[in-house]
């Protein structure tokens, strides 16, 4: 049986995803602010280091897979806390414990925003390492009225964060394939805001234009997420998997990069 941590479990993709690995069998360890095995801030340090402990405590020190999906839609830096800096928290801290696994997956749950305007301060900022720049540089954005880039420059962040490392020597070099998924418009608690009238639907729809099938449902990145950190997925490295029913190939044309 294959033990998978997966952030942001309690809602949206992230329980859609713990649901369908414990139907198939395996054990998840899921993590989010509250209703999860581990309840921790991912916002903050020290959730972060706790997030660490407590999985190493409840799986005796193994891990088969890591999910990073946990993220906030909102324009302020507690999106750039948890979206970059505890993703990266998250896959960086669990990576040794996945050493043990003989299949070792990992995943991230990136947006097809990552193909929209951001801000290249504040994603070299976080690529830097540097929290402190990146949260005065969102308050700077938010302040100036420009805090709809701050979301789409977490994902572009770590987008690139995952390119940068999948093929090194911790990841790829460890027997480890690192992938991401970039969904369009899901349905979950985060965009029931966004979706609540057929207006704001069809705004949204101008914005994420989705011409296969539309909106989805959760379950629908959800089965691939679980087939990136299945055993059956070998050889796929440092890829972002664009599942938003189109948006990448209208907005980007036959673009492969």
């Amino acid at each position: 049986m294959r033990t998978v941590v997966i952030t942001g479990a309690a809602s949206g993709i992230g329980r859609a995803t713990a649901e369908l690995l414990r139907e198939r069998g395996q054990r998840v360890v899921g993590v989010d602010l509250h209703d999860a095995d581990v309840c921790v801030d991912l916002a903050s340090s020290q959730g972060r280091l706790r997030l660490v402990d407590e999985v190493d405590r409840l799986t005796g020190s193994h891990v088969d897979a890591v999910v990073a999906n946990a993220g906030l839609a909102v324009p302020s830096p507690a999106a750039v806390a948890v979206n970059y800096f505890g993703a990266v928290a998250t896959l960086e801290g669990l990576r040794p414990l996945l050493l043990g696994s003989s299949a070792p997956r990992a995943a991230l749950t990136s947006s097809m925003a990552s193909l929209m305007e951001h801000d290249t301060a504040l994603v070299e900022a976080a690529l830097s390492g540097d929290e402190e720049k990146a949260m005065v540089l969102t308050a700077e954005l938010v302040a100036a009225d420009r805090g709809h880039l701050v979301y789409s420059s977490t994902k572009v962040a770590l987008c690139r964060w995952m390119r940068q490392r999948a093929a090194g020597a911790d990841w790829a070099g460890a027997g480890i394939p690192l992938n991401g998924i970039a969904p369009g418009v899901v349905v979950t608690p985060m965009t029931e805001g966004m979706l609540a009238t057929p207006e704001q639907r069809a705004q949204l729809a101008a914005m994420v234009p989705m011409p296969l099938h539309g909106i989805m449902e959760p379950d629908v990145p959800a089965r691939l997420l679980a087939w990136l950190v299945d055993e059956e997925n070998s050889h796929l490295c440092g890829q972002m998997v664009f599942v938003d029913g189109g948006s990448d190939v209208v907005l980007r044309g036959d673009s492969t990069w």
